[in-house]
């Protein structure tokens, strides 16, 4: 079957997902049942984060048909092409799946999953020499839509960029044993209080700018510095150089907290991803970091701590006071690092509150992110795990003329309904920036909150 005879039919958390989908198929046919739009109308309206993405599908969807015919949104409208490789323009058109008989073998139609699941077999079975696709993020409709009698059931993994969340790239990498024993080709050149080393590419086949070198014998560390066809450029900063980064009194307590703190203190690098199991030490340093640029050198004027609010369990109901007061439930992380960093001082409120003042620290809601222009602060987004592609785009993109942005998050720690750590916004923007100049990624390997949280990690 060739790939121009292929009917994909969306689900409405497609769409929410990402409200351009349907013009992510190139030259396919995109069928949009109408039950999906009424499920986009009833929560366009919703208070949450989600109706805004709802609407935004519906205008989106507005704009493609607006000069359609009711015939030509049935039949089909042509979509531009998005390519210079597409072989022909794909179609979006629209389904009345409320039209649908009750057929013997179909599911029940007094729910929406089952209508939509009843259009991709009608269509199944009215376009045999075609293959008609159901394409979802809810697990279970992709069973029941096998179980009825679907041949073709996906996800939606456009924005998947891994297919394992094992490729994913950890921001370094770690030679067995001793690190000169395993290169036969080295020129070195010292500017400064710093050697650059240019080694064969073939040494890191996969090297990209800003990865760390480290080895098992402790006796090098180095950063890649620039990437050519056969060459790689190693700074070498040495290990016990970067074991000896401090931040706000915080020490590196092993070398990957080591490599972290030498990004996160770099003035060159404008975006630390940190990626790593809970009490890995991500908030902490991130934090410490913060108040070193902010307080001690001066270089940023303030620290916006932002992150999502996913609801785990039950709701805590409406907030009184001002937004920060509002967010301070849910950057309660932020709070108890600020306690462990001034725990020694004779009071730790007033050092806290005084801290607080000093480096400008803001809490703010991610709601609120959209449309503001963010000048020579830091920007600190914790648990970024449970936001999708789009959200971290708006607020990436809302940074300004020298800011930097401090991204963390534990990629097993998933709170949302339709993110998984393959879909999940942190592990596309770690694969995006990976060749970026002005970012690094390092994923903190080790528990170092306390064995019991240490052994949960491992166990449980």
């Amino acid at each position: 079957m060739t790939e121009q005879s292929t009917i994909y039919v969306l689900d409405t958390n497609i769409l929410l997902h990402e409200p351009f989908a349907f013009l992510s198929f190139q030259e396919h046919d995109v069928v949009i049942p109408m039950t999906v739009l009424e499920e986009l109308d009833n929560i366009k309206d919703r208070r949450k984060d989600v109706s805004r993405d709802a609407r935004v599908a519906i205008r989106a969807l507005e704009d493609t048909l607006v000069d359609a015919s009711p015939e030509q949104v049935m039949a089909g409208v042509e979509l531009k092409n998005k390519n210079e490789t597409q072989s022909k323009p794909g179609r979006l058109s629209i389904f009345n799946d409320f039209t649908l008989q009750q057929k013997a073998g179909a599911l029940s139609d007094n729910d929406n999953d089952n209508r939509i699941i009843n259009t991709a077999l009608y269509l199944q079975e009215k376009n045999a020499d075609k293959r008609v696709v159901l394409v979802t993020k809810d697990i279970n409709m992709r069973l029941k839509g096998k179980g009825a009698g679907l041949a073709y059931v996906e996800d939606y993994r456009t924005d998947q960029l891994v297919d394992d969340i094992k490729f994913l790239t950890k921001g370094y990498h770690k030679f067995e044993g001793d690190f000169w024993r395993q290169v036969h080709d080295c020129q070195s050149e010292t500017d400064g209080r710093y050697t650059q080393h240019l080694l064969d590419k073939s040494l890191i086949p996969s090297a990209f700018i800003n990865e760390y070198l480290i080895d098992e014998e402790k006796t090098f560390a180095g950063k890649i510095v620039e990437v050519q066809e056969d060459k790689v450029a190693v700074q070498d900063i040495g290990y016990d150089r970067l074991m000896g980064r401090q931040a706000w009194g915080i020490h590196p307590k092993n070398i990957y907290q080591g490599m972290a703190l030498d990004a996160l203190l770099d003035p060159s690098i404008d975006l630390v991803i940190l990626t790593g199991p809970a009490g890995c030490g991500k908030t902490l340093l991130a934090l410490a970091s913060a108040l070193e640029l902010v307080v001690e050198r001066g270089q940023y004027d303030k620290v916006i701590v932002t992150r999502s609010t996913p609801e785990i369990a039950e709701s805590i109901g409406f907030l009184p006071g001002t937004e920060e007061e509002k967010m301070a439930p849910w950057l309660a992380a932020i709070t108890d690092s600020l306690e462990v960093l001034h725990k020694q001082d004779e009071s730790m409120a007033s050092s806290m509150n005084y801290i607080m003042e000093k480096a400008n620290i803001q809490f703010k809601s991610i709601n609120f992110m959209r449309g503001r222009s963010i000048q020579n602060s830091l920007v600190i987004l914790d648990e970024c795990q449970n936001l999708t592609a789009s959200q971290l785009k708006t607020i990436i993109t809302r940074c300004g003329e020298g800011t930097k942005i401090i991204c963390s998050g534990n990629l097993a720690q998933i709170d949302s309904n339709y993110l998984t750590a393959l879909t999940s916004g942190l592990t596309y923007i770690v694969e995006r920036f990976k060749d970026y100049t002005g970012s690094a990624t390092i994923n903190l390997n080790g528990v170092m909150r306390s064995s019991l949280a240490s052994f949960a990690e491992e166990n449980l």
